[in-house]
């Protein structure tokens, strides 16, 4: 079983393995892909590794809520994984809010002035 500072422990590795990835990803496409699909990919993927879930009933400890709900999912089926998919779709969805108000703001495109003819 886990003591209290082992799973500190693990949540701290997790959590910042999970945010060198996302980072790193980041770092990697940020000259291929354009900043508003960027930002959407990586708040996608900031939802689905951070959002955290409690495995079942009675536990105190949390959870990573994609792993939860993989586990329940393929154990048990999709009745048992309802509780960590509920906040995966909350968390999803307020990522896909929050990208496309950072695309419609910071990230439009600006338009380019308009040039004169030479003569």
């Amino acid at each position: 079983m886990l003591t209290e500072s082992s799973y500190l422990t693990a949540i701290y590795v997790y959590t910042g393995t999970a945010l060198l990835a996302l980072v790193y990803f980041a770092w990697c496409m940020r000259r291929r892909w354009r900043a508003g699909w960027l930002a959407l990919v990586v708040l996608l993927g900031a939802a689905w590794l951070m959002t955290p879930a409690f495995p079942r009933e009675g536990v105190d400890t949390m959870a990573p809520a994609l792993i939860v709900a993989g586990f329940a999912l393929f154990t048990d089926g999709f009745s048992a994984a309802e509780h960590a998919l509920r906040p995966l779709a909350w968390t999803s969805g307020l990522a896909v809010a929050v990208a496309l108000l950072l695309r419609f703001t910071l990230f439009r495109r600006r338009p380019e002035p308009a040039r004169e003819a030479a003569p």
